[in-house]
């Protein structure tokens, strides 16, 4: 199936950068919208930001709205996640996840998504 690893978590303090990398592998991967969403401990899931397989068209969560950028590069098959002016409660394993094949558009509900990495935690420090 389809191999999603995330990479670039790791301890931040308040206000600070993170930049976490989606790649995607495997001979069966083909065109489809992306995501990404996060966990925090004894917390349920919950969408953070998506990307249309375009690039044109993105969404993000109310509470990372304009602190937060998703981007992709078709040609390496990653996706890439601009955390600024991050929050204490912004901590959690963040999860990359495709859409199946064909499946173009932006999608909000994990649902909607086939395909899920094993995650990268993001701790941020006050």
């Amino acid at each position: 199936q389809v191999q999603l690893e995330e990479s670039g978590g790791g301890l931040v303090q308040a206000g600070g950068s993170l930049r976490l990398s989606c790649a995607a592998s495997g001979r069966t991967y083909s065109s489809a919208a992306m995501g990404w969403f996060r966990q925090a401990p004894g917390k349920e899931r919950e969408f953070v930001a998506a990307i249309s397989w375009s690039g044109g068209a993105t969404d993000y969560a109310d509470a990372v709205k304009g602190r937060f950028t998703i981007s992709r590069d078709n040609v390496k098959n990653t996706v890439d996640l601009q955390m600024n002016s991050l929050k204490p409660e912004d901590t959690a394993v963040y999860y990359c996840a495709a859409r199946r094949k064909g499946a173009l558009g932006i999608a909000t509900m994990e649902n909607e998504y086939a395909y899920w990495g094993q995650g990268t935690q993001v701790t941020v420090s006050s």
